[in-house]
């Protein structure tokens, strides 16, 4: 059934961060996929077809932003919803995420409830 494919993939080169995420989404039933970098990130959401991506920004190599861009522009990944999770709190950052196809930009720290709501929705 749908419930059980249910796949969340979290890009987030925080180890920290990654482990948090698997544990809160793991409990809720998600197959979770992680990637720490966005080479990895693009061909896990390529092979894995996650029902949704949460993607942090601030990452060494491509920022979540360039990540989010190429997913959203890539006919085999386009369709896959990605939340924006930064520490950039400015309504331009906001605005710059979901331009680049974004659907959801959430500031950090990000509340667990408000997060897995949104996936929730998203994941449908």
């Amino acid at each position: 059934d749908s419930m059980s494919a249910r796949k969340v993939l979290i890009v987030d080169d925080s180890a920290t961060e990654r482990h948090f995420m698997s544990e809160l989404f793991g409990k809720q039933g998600y197959v979770v996929i992680t990637a720490e970098n966005g080479e990895e990130a693009v061909a896990k959401a390529r092979s894995e077809r996650p029902s949704v991506v949460v993607m942090d920004v601030v990452m060494p190599g491509q920022s979540g932003f360039q990540i989010t861009r190429a997913l959203s522009r890539d006919p085999d990944t386009g369709g896959i919803p990605v939340i924006i999770c930064s520490s950039k709190n400015t309504e331009t950052d906001r605005i710059w995420g979901l331009r680049q196809g974004a659907r959801e930009y959430l500031t950090k720290p990000v509340r667990p409830e408000v997060l897995l709501a949104r996936v929730a929705e998203l994941a449908r």
